[in-house]
């Protein structure tokens, strides 16, 4: 096994950052009150958490009373889906629920369930090849009882970018709500909340190297929504439970540090992405991008390479030489299914069980850019050989 460790792994979480680390460090030992008492200890918490709210929402162009601290993005994604839509019926606005077939489970799931035991009415949009729909196709799917659109940012296995400013304008016009899950965006994409026009957004901390357990739900004033999580009062009355101050923290560090430094890093990791990009396809024959060519995260390269059995034994191939990778497959000892994404994009079972994912950062160098291109096609080629006498 290598003794370098290469990192591409970034779409599943980012390493802490250490201004991060310094930030959160008081929390941990000195600084342990609880934002809700009185005493100075309390107050000294509460004013943390105000600062780290503000910066939130500046990073965002929002006013921090629009800003909720969650446990993570997959509850802030339900907070928002579920919130939003309760809120909405509630009100007489409808049960009608639109989203697309590539979402992260923690929106589809949420939908899904909504429609089967709620009462709500679903649209799954499809998507093209590249997994993107269009603002006409959620328009043609706009009804007068639909209550909320949520279409991700970019998506987390194949890195394709959505058209959401432009699905927005067209939501927003029609009466509805619009949210979106900017997760896997948020330390390397505009996600100026105004600029996007959407009236919920979801973040994770630990996608912009911050810490793990800390979600963040932007929700413009005046949207109606129910929470979901009751029996306290803060986060004005949105989210109970008291505040991970520690962990807040560390959000608004990372996103005011990610976000300061969005263009440089952006840059710096499609420039790295690109190569990966051309010299696997030139090196690795029968090799597919998925995704969209150029309307892609930044640092997020996708490939299925045909003639492999799956890709867990190209990730622990991989793995042994230094390189932490992932796949868009839902790979089990019982089953090599591809994954619902690739699904959805029409790619072949065939092609779709040998997915590859390696996601930059921006401590990721050329170096490894070479080391992966000179470790991936000798690899593919012994597992490819190794298929074809498994089959023979």
């Amino acid at each position: 096994m290598s003794s370098r460790l290469i990192y591409l792994d970034h779409a599943a979480t980012t390493p802490i950052h250490p201004d991060v680390v310094a930030a959160m460090q008081p929390y941990l030992t000195t600084q342990y009150g609880n934002p809700s008492s009185v005493h100075s200890l309390g107050r000294a918490a509460l004013a943390a958490l105000d600062d780290a709210r503000r910066a939130v929402a500046d990073a965002l162009g929002a006013t921090p009373r629009d800003i909720i601290f969650t446990g993570g993005g997959s509850e802030s994604d339900n907070l928002a889906v579920r919130g939003a839509a309760f809120a909405g019926r509630e009100r007489g606005k409808g049960a009608h629920l639109i989203t697309t077939a590539i979402e992260h489970h923690a929106v589809l799931h949420t939908v899904e369930q909504l429609g089967r035991h709620f009462g709500f009415t679903t649209t799954i949009l499809p998507v093209d090849e590249y997994g993107r729909v269009t603002p006409a196709q959620v328009e043609a799917a706009l009804r007068p009882d639909t209550v909320l659109v949520s279409v991700m940012l970019a998506n987390n296995e194949i890195g394709t970018l959505q058209p959401v400013a432009d699905i927005a304008r067209l939501v927003r016009r029609h009466g509805a709500l619009m949210h979106t899950d900017a997760v896997q965006g948020g330390g390397i994409l505009d996600i100026n909340v105004d600029r996007l026009g959407v009236d919920l957004l979801t973040l994770a901390a630990h996608k912009f190297h911050g810490p793990k357990g800390v979600g963040i739900l932007y929700v413009r004033q005046g949207t109606p929504l129910l929470p979901e999580i009751t029996g306290g009062s803060q986060e004005r009355n949105r989210r109970a439970g008291t505040e991970n101050i520690t962990a807040i923290v560390g959000a608004a560090t990372a996103l005011t540090w990610a976000q300061a430094n969005r263009a440089a890093h952006a840059a710096h990791m499609t420039r790295l992405r690109d190569r990966l990009i051309a010299g696997i396809l030139a090196a690795v024959p029968d090799t597919a991008l998925t995704g969209h060519p150029t309307q892609r995260l930044p640092g997020l390269a996708s490939f299925a390479i045909a003639g492999l059995s799956g890709a867990e034994e190209l990730l622990l191939g991989l793995d042994l030489a230094g390189i932490c990778a992932s796949s868009g497959s839902a790979c089990t000892s019982a089953s090599l299914e591809p994954s619902y994404v690739l699904r959805a994009c029409g790619l072949p079972s065939a092609l779709a069980v040998g997915s590859l994912r390696l996601s930059l950062g921006y401590e990721n160098t050329d170096a490894d850019v070479d080391h992966v291109l000179a470790t991936l096609p000798p690899l593919v080629e012994r597992l490819r050989e190794l298929a074809r006498l498994m089959q023979g």
